[in-house]
């Protein structure tokens, strides 16, 4: 890995969406926290122009389109992985036996046995000290971090039930254009990965529970979309609507959707316990909703605690109190972490497996769905010993 003093030196995969906001925090992250040094060494991606322009405008030393041949570099100690989601397991894989600390963006994988491979092989990786990380964003939101802590606090008694809903609305349109996203092979699924994922994430990270139970619906309100080649049918969910069990006894009710029109990123979580309750929205980002049940009755209410302090989770980095942050932070926030964790030699959070679990659930939403919402359990299977061989049959990042 890295020699004496060297920094550390990064490659990322993907340089489209997730790419630009990831190389957004790789910029500014050295500049708010205390993390080892490290370089951003290589950007990758399939167009040649285009990922060499977004290296120079994103602040990369070199532009790559062989991901493979960036991963054998025995330079490169870190990958961060933003490609599309079928292309997740070959090169998270590859790059964990190669001994490089792995990030990679949410959903894990596209199908259960890709996740439990990623597991396997973070495992084996991990015995060697390798570090590997899932970039569930939002457990980085500062809210959202104190929301946890007042939970695990005993501030609202014993959680009951947790609402989640997860609205956008980028495919209301029938004539938007075909995209990766809308195909299985390349995506898994649709707004079940895309945005079910945080959704089911954050009920675990909240509660500090597990789902044990699922009975669930998915839909696709459009069935074909415009492509290059003429009419493709689109072969993922646009949207469903999932009941959780949780082992800490709760239940979570689950909402997501790509249809919802005048939803442009709407987050919006309520937990309910026995003494309190929380309420967030990600259109106000800075705001946690806080009803302390214990108060008298004559004074009950819910009040809105402004999460710019610095003794708020990752607020003391930035600005004085009460200048807001944004969704971008959570980014910075997360790359933190990973980075203190490959110093401290410590095993970062959120871990592969617990991508699993959440493929886990995702993979029983739609087996719920296609039993015609019958409910299914959710035991946590044996992972595999050992990963299995590479498939270099893919091509590179398609940005």
């Amino acid at each position: 890995m890295t020699g004496p003093g060297r920094p550390l030196r990064v490659a990322a995969i993907g340089y489209a969406f997730m790419g630009k906001a990831h190389s957004h925090a790789w910029r500014n992250v050295a500049s708010y926290f205390d993390v080892p040094a490290y370089e951003q060494a290589v950007l990758v991606g399939r167009a040649a122009d285009q990922v060499a322009a977004a290296a120079a405008r994103y602040g990369w030393t070199e532009s790559s389109t062989d991901w493979r041949a960036v991963i054998a570099r025995d330079d490169i100690d870190i990958v961060d992985i933003c490609a599309p989601g079928d292309l997740h397991a070959e090169i998270a894989i590859a790059a964990l036996v190669a001994g490089k600390h792995v990030l990679v963006e949410k959903p894990l994988a596209t199908t259960v046995g890709e996740a439990r491979d990623m597991a396997a092989a973070a495992e084996l990786a991990r015995r060697r000290g390798v570090r590997s990380m899932i970039g569930f964003n939002y457990r980085r939101v500062p809210a959202l971090a104190l929301a946890r802590e007042l939970i695990a606090e005993g501030r609202l008694g014993t959680v009951r039930q947790v609402r989640v809903a997860y609205l956008q609305d980028w495919l209301v349109d029938p004539n938007a254009p075909m995209t990766w996203r809308l195909r299985r092979q390349n995506a898994g699924s649709g707004a079940l990965g895309d945005l079910a994922s945080h959704a089911i994430d954050q009920v675990e990270f909240l509660l500090g529970a597990r789902v044990t139970g699922v009975s669930a619906r998915t839909h696709t309100f459009v069935t074909e979309r415009p492509g290059e080649a003429g009419s493709e049918p689109v072969t993922v969910d646009d949207a469903a609507w999932a009941t959780l069990d949780l082992d800490s006894g709760a239940v979570a009710s689950v909402e997501v959707s790509r249809m919802a029109l005048g939803r442009k990123n709407s987050l919006r979580i309520e937990v309910y316990g026995e003494t309190g309750s929380l309420s967030f929205d990600l259109e106000s980002l800075n705001e946690l909703g806080f009803l302390d049940g214990t108060q008298p009755v004559r004074e009950t209410g819910e009040r809105r605690i402004l999460v710019t302090e610095p003794e708020h989770p990752f607020v003391g980095a930035w600005w004085p109190q009460g200048h807001m942050l944004g969704w971008e932070h959570s980014f910075v926030h997360e790359i933190a972490a990973f980075l203190g964790a490959i110093r401290d030699g410590a095993d970062p959070s959120p871990s592969f497996d617990d991508g699993l679990r959440v493929q886990l659930v995702l993979d029983a939403i739609e087996r719920s769905s296609a039993a015609g919402q019958l409910r299914v359990t959710l035991p946590l299977e044996p992972l595999p010993l050992e990963p299995p061989p590479l498939d270099t049959t893919l091509e590179g990042d398609r940005p």
